[in-house]
């Protein structure tokens, strides 16, 4: 049976790799004396509640317009025109159309990056190459089963500096995380520097493999797709990794 503890240290690992720090947050330790004003509210809505609302809409809106057209046809107009919103909400949320296709991406590199530790933790009391498996298996699955959605991470961005930026900066985050649940498993002279650059060339070669199958360039199925990249895993940590199921703590 798998340490109960594990699926928390995977959320953990999770949060590091992502720096969900909190940046930015209001100063608590001035205290300051003012009177207390009740915030109107329309429809049984604060303001606060309804500027949400609204941009959720011009999220879902440009994720609309992304999975059918691709990013490029992603405008401020275009996307307004969509969520049913004048120009000024826009900005309202935004500063601009970059902003915004950020957003999106980030929201989509937290789903794949969670379903990916999702399906790690289902296997968590197997060796390092079977939680492998079961992350590329997920993630292949999900590229198959939901290519329009699956398009914002693993599609082309050429063109698009902030898009390219966040998939150089989301293989980081990756490798980052890969290498953090592989610790337990390292043998005690591992090299480091080694097993970093594997990662990042088994990583970086992922999501280029999936563009080339995404658009058609290499036809193979789902399941030779997992198993093939399986294999080239299974070689390139080999020799990093003990043999055997995790430690118990």
């Amino acid at each position: 049976m798998a340490p109960q503890r594990r699926p928390c240290r995977r959320r953990f690992l999770l949060a590091h790799a992502l720096r969900l720090q909190s940046e930015g947050t209001c100063r608590q330790d001035v205290s300051v004396e003012s009177a207390k004003v009740t915030p109107r509210r329309y429809g049984g809505k604060s303001a606060e509640q309804r500027r949400a609302e609204r941009r959720a809409q011009l999220v879902e809106a440009a994720l609309e317009i992304w999975q059918e057209q691709g990013w490029a046809a992603v405008t401020m107009r275009g996307v307004c025109a969509k969520a049913g919103l004048t120009d000024r909400y826009f900005y309202e949320s935004f500063t601009d159309r970059d902003a915004l296709l950020g957003t999106i991406w980030d929201q989509m590199r937290d789903e794949t990056l969670g379903m990916l530790l999702d399906a790690i933790t289902g296997v968590a009391d197997q060796d390092a190459l079977s939680q492998l498996r079961a992350a590329v298996d997920a993630v292949v699955h999900h590229i198959a089963d939901e290519p329009a959605r699956a398009q914002i991470i693993f599609g082309d961005h050429d063109g698009s500096a902030v898009l390219e930026q966040r998939r150089r900066d989301t293989v980081q985050m990756a490798t980052d995380l890969m290498i953090g649940m592989a610790t337990q498993f390292l043998r005690d002279d591992a090299d480091l520097k080694a097993l970093r650059i594997n990662v990042l060339l088994g990583i970086g070669g992922f999501v280029e493999l999936m563009l080339a199958w995404r658009s058609g360039l290499l036809e193979a199925t789902t399941d030779e797709i997992v198993g093939h990249l399986s294999d080239v895993g299974a070689a390139l940590a080999d020799r990093f990794l003990r043999p055997g199921p995790p430690p118990e703590r």
